[in-house]
């Protein structure tokens, strides 16, 4: 992954920091057909906000300025522009992402600017997500260069860029006609937009100047029993340190991944299971293996007919309730009734079979004069013959030099 600043514009598109121009382009066409307000009227400012992000990142300036200096470049270097200032800071004032954790450049209470925080999904099964489960996490991030204190170079070695005098930015004026002059500013070159400079031979030799080092830090995680996809597990103040700045989180976003026989709906479980027809008619037991590996035996009495499609339930044995586990949801079990293939029993047999059956309904009166039809088999997937029949129709009455005409229509009598 490219080393960038900040990742939140990416991560709107859905992409990562090195996507090509041609990615880009797709992610956003692929979330503008989603979210535009035409398509999709609750869909807020999303539109807005996708339509932001591929604005700046197909953009050469304005992206090289974001990936190097992140929300501060695009600020200082115009990268909002005239009528995107709103969405500009609707996407980086803090609380807008809760799954990117856009935050406030102020700390909680007020006190020393506070850096941004990190996330990272965490894909999770859902026996995981059943049963609990304890796991380490490593990660790289960035800490105080313990050699210079997070100073750079030693006591005194940092001043300030007497080209930008510490604003990081330089603000050139351009003549365009007599009496017309245009403002731009663009990050400072020889101080990187630090505003600060430390002379190559007063510099740190552990971090060369830049403050901070990069340490592998391992979590360990803990997914409580009940937890559910999407929720955050937080870590705080253990995100990227900078001087003079208050760390921000570690945020984790469980990912629930799909199970293949259970479905979770809340506390609640869903499956489904296929049974024959002599089971549905004279009753069955079949063992189940749970998520925390029990075998459930589920049993269901002869002469109670078990219908195609019919749902049955089983108290108790769904998801355990987060942080009150010996609480749990219920099982649902849908049942698919297998019906046997033509030609399964001989024409003798059938006889007696239907002699156990509940008797027929009883059979009409059939007039001598009435026809009879073949009944056939027929693919749904195909459609009706009538339907085929009524769009000839309607194409070949529409058609230039048809019987009536170029756009006649035939009159009802």
């Amino acid at each position: 992954m490219a080393n960038v600043a900040d990742t939140k514009l990416y991560d709107i598109l859905g992409v990562s920091p090195s996507a090509t121009e041609n990615e880009l382009k797709k992610a956003y066409r692929k979330l503008a057909k989603e979210y535009h307000p035409d398509k999709n009227p609750n869909a807020g400012d999303k539109f807005k906000e996708i339509s932001f992000a591929y604005e700046v990142l197909t953009n050469p300036e304005k992206k090289d300025l974001y990936d190097r200096y992140g929300e501060q470049g695009l600020r200082e270097g115009g990268g909002g522009g005239a009528g995107m200032e709103d969405i500009f800071s609707h996407i980086f004032g803090g609380g807008l992402f809760g799954f990117m954790g856009g935050q406030s450049s102020r700390s909680r209470n007020g006190g020393r600017r506070r850096g941004e925080d990190m996330i990272h999904p965490l894909k999770v099964s859902l026996e995981d997500l059943y049963n609990g489960k304890a796991t380490k996490l490593q990660l790289s991030k960035n800490v105080l260069c313990s050699a210079c204190n997070g100073q750079g170079g030693k006591t005194g070695a940092v001043q300030k860029c007497a080209t930008c005098r510490g604003r990081g930015m330089r603000i050139m004026i351009r003549q365009l006609a007599p009496g017309m002059v245009q403002q731009m500013q663009s990050v400072c070159t020889d101080c990187n937009g630090e505003g600060e400079v430390i002379h190559e031979k007063d510099r740190c030799k552990e971090c060369e100047g830049r403050k901070v080092c990069k340490e592998v830090k391992v979590l360990e995680v803990h997914v409580d029993k009940g937890m559910r996809h999407g929720q955050k597990i937080t870590f705080s103040g253990e995100a990227d340190q900078s001087p003079n700045t208050e760390p921000g989180d570690i945020i984790l976003v469980l990912q629930e991944k799909d199970h293949e026989e259970f479905r979770r709906d809340g506390n609640d479980l869903h499956l489904c299971h296929r049974i024959g027809l002599v089971e549905a008619l004279c009753g069955f037991q079949f063992m189940l293996t749970h998520l925390d590996g029990r075998h459930l035996v589920i049993k269901h009495p002869p002469g109670k007919v078990i219908e195609p499609g019919s749902v049955r339930v089983v108290r108790g044995e769904g998801m355990p309730q987060y942080r009150n586990p010996f609480e749990k949801g219920d099982l649902y079990i849908k049942f698919d009734v297998q019906f046997p293939e033509n030609g399964w029993i001989s024409t003798e047999k059938l006889t007696e079979l239907e002699d156990l059956l509940p008797s027929r309904t009883e059979v009409p009166v059939i007039s001598a004069d009435a026809e009879e039809v073949d009944l056939q088999d027929f693919d749904i997937s195909q459609g009706s013959s009538g339907g085929h029949r009524h769009e000839a129709y309607n194409d070949s009455s529409d058609e230039e030099g048809g019987p009536h005409g170029p756009g006649v229509q035939c009159a009802h009598q």
